[in-house]
């Protein structure tokens, strides 16, 4: 009998050296991140068009998103009271949690000649800082593949005021030969092509 009991003990303790993934406690991290899922989906990959996804966006440019949320020089419904919650640290492995994660992309409707037209604007107005069609930025987060309606509102925050446009942005998109509403909205069509 004793030996039974030793050998049960023995296999008890390989399965907990080798528990599954499933059995592991949640890191801290995740767990703050859990909070996010309702607006921003599982992981960071938005489900809903008027909220962005965050999965794989720089974690620079969502540690600095938190905190201008926090502050108020981000204007938001509810973003501005979260970040506040949440300690400096706390942003931080948020902002590891998600950056970690890959940027997901839904399938939209988009209109192919806006399309066109947005990529020409693009090329010649945006990729310097937007590169890789809107893949890569660090300043901005990734626009390829964002939701098309979050890139509206976005754009009708930074053009109305209420949202800060970045000066190099500024230049670009009220400067001289400043882009019509027609003109920001090919860009966002182009954007949201992005698979």
């Amino acid at each position: 009998m004793k030996r039974t009991g030793s050998i049960a003990a023995i296999i008890g303790g390989c399965f907990m050296l080798h528990a599954p993934a499933w059995a592991e406690s949640p890191s801290q991290a995740a767990m703050l991140s859990n909070t996010c899922a309702g607006c921003h989906g599982t992981s960071g990959t938005s489900a809903g068009p008027s909220m962005p996804t965050i999965a794989g966006m720089p974690e620079v440019y969502l540690l600095e998103s938190m905190k201008k949320f926090r502050s108020g020089e981000r204007p938001s419904s509810i973003m501005g009271r979260l970040a506040k919650a949440y300690s400096d640290e706390e942003i931080k492995m948020m902002a590891e949690f998600f950056a970690r994660h890959p940027f997901g992309r839904e399938k939209q409707e988009v209109d192919a000649a806006k399309v066109a037209i947005g990529k020409q604007i693009h090329d010649q107005r945006c990729k310097k800082c937007h590169m890789d069609n809107g893949r890569d930025s660090e300043d901005s987060g990734i626009l390829a593949g964002q939701w098309k309606e979050y890139l509206q509102i976005s754009m009708r925050d930074f053009r109305s005021g209420k949202r800060p446009m970045p000066e190099k942005m500024r230049a670009k998109v009220e400067g001289e030969g400043k882009l019509t509403p027609e003109e920001v909205e090919a860009v966002i069509h182009f954007y949201a092509s992005q698979q």
